[in-house]
């Protein structure tokens, strides 16, 4: 191996390659066996490759690793990853754990795991590096850190509550998605503690692209508060639709709690069907005056919180210019706007050819639509012509895909 010893947290997210320099998936994890004496030994990689299948690669196929990448002999059983009883996921179960050192100065807690390739070319655990409770009150104070060897600590596997924040530390470069797919790797209990550990906007961010059993799982472990807090900030469809599976009574609790006007645009979009226009919109496009000017319109778009495909178009009522206000006068698509002087004024670039859609209209309609005439958000209206939403295409997409879509869909087969 080019390298004889190794820290665990820098592999995640490291290319796996074969012989020939092609990339075959990417490192999500590294699985270490417990033995009766001795450090933990590694049996392999949990290894993500094409179509977010998890494989096992046994630490015995690994010719090389080196300057952030992962080189195999190639040979990969392409079964779908099961953990055995007895082996150990480093980066999903092992970081944050506390342990106590032997020497008698205290506790502290497991930042990263070096494992290191001996003479018999087995790889051992041989040193932690560790970081000791904080002792100032001060929000910017962190713990000292030293290196120890396995043989000088024991670990505290009865301790309540381990710490997930180097778990988020080791994933605080993933986008939302793959944050989401990452959660969705761990076992139950610690997808649990690291949610909950998350900022309340990283949170709510996470919570949009999971399934709806591992949303309600982590509602439920919040408080109501917190609840309400994350709730504000997720889009409001889809904060709908994870209210709607909430008991009656807790929802009404959250609501309580919740910003007004949020609350009054996820309770109008609980009243509509999940598969028709009114169950699938936003409240939130973009919404302007028929006099408003290119340039004006086009500093609405690059606010950092408007999604891209919110920002692929504004949409003109007259006044006000609010949801279920303003009636609706047409949409001007960002790239009309890019053709035309920063002074022109939006009612001349108005497309008012696209036929908005009831909120009662049904899904089949509503993707028809959006492929016939290749557009990525739709507009809703009620029976006076007001704007009530929108509709865009990658809501559509979550309701036409299988309900598993988020995870494999192939049958489970465990590591021979």
């Amino acid at each position: 191996m080019s390298a004889t010893r190794v820290f665990i947290a820098r592999l995640a997210g490291c290319g796996v390659f074969d012989p020939a320099g092609d990339r075959v998936g990417k490192v999500i994890d590294v699985l270490v066996s417990y033995r009766k004496s001795g450090a933990p030994r590694a049996t392999g990689l949990m290894v993500e490759i094409t179509g977010r299948r998890k494989v096992f690669v046994p630490i015995a196929r690994i010719t090389s690793i080196a300057n952030g990448q992962v080189i195999s002999t190639g040979l990969i059983d392409l079964r779908r990853f099961t953990q055995r009883g007895q082996e150990v996921r480093v980066i999903a179960e092992l970081l944050g754990r506390k342990v106590s050192l032997l020497d008698g100065s205290g506790q502290a807690n497991i930042e990263d795991v070096a494992i290191e390739q001996g003479k018999t070319k087995d790889w051992t655990v041989t040193e932690l590096f560790l970081r000791r409770p904080k002792t100032s009150a001060s929000p910017f104070a962190r713990g000292a850190t030293l290196f120890a060897s396995w043989e000088q600590v024991k670990e505290n596997k009865d301790a309540a509550g381990q710490s997930a924040e180097q778990l988020i530390a080791t994933y605080s470069d993933l986008r939302p998605a793959d944050l989401a797919h990452a959660l969705l790797d761990l076992p139950e209990e610690r997808m649990l503690e690291v949610a909950e550990e998350l900022d309340d906007e990283r949170l709510a961010d996470v919570l949009e692209e999971l399934p709806e059993e591992e949303q309600l799982d982590i509602i439920q472990e919040l408080d109501d508060e917190r609840a309400a807090e994350v709730l504000d900030l997720m889009e409001p469809d889809d904060a709908a639709d994870l209210m709607a599976n909430l008991p009656e009574e807790r929802s009404e609790a959250i609501f309580e709690l919740m910003d007004e006007e949020e609350a009054d645009d996820i309770r109008m979009l609980m009243q509509f069907d999940e598969f028709t226009a009114g169950g699938l919109m936003t409240t939130e496009p973009i919404i302007c005056a028929a006099d408003m000017t290119v340039a004006e319109a086009m500093a609405l778009i690059r606010r950092k919180e408007v999604s891209p495909v919110l920002a692929a178009q504004v949409f003109v009522t007259l006044p006000p210019y609010e949801v279920a206000t303003g009636r609706y006068l047409g949409v001007v698509h960002f790239q009309r706007m890019l053709r035309y002087p920063p002074h022109e004024r939006l009612g001349v670039l108005l497309d008012t050819e696209l036929e908005p859609l009831k909120a009662h209209t049904h899904i089949s309609v509503i993707h028809r639509t959006l492929a016939t005439y290749n557009l990525v958000t739709l507009p809703v209206v009620d029976d006076e012509n007001h704007l009530i939403g929108v509709v865009t295409v990658d809501d559509v997409l979550d309701h036409l895909l299988p309900d598993d879509w988020r995870t494999e869909d192939e049958s489970e087969v465990s590591r021979g």
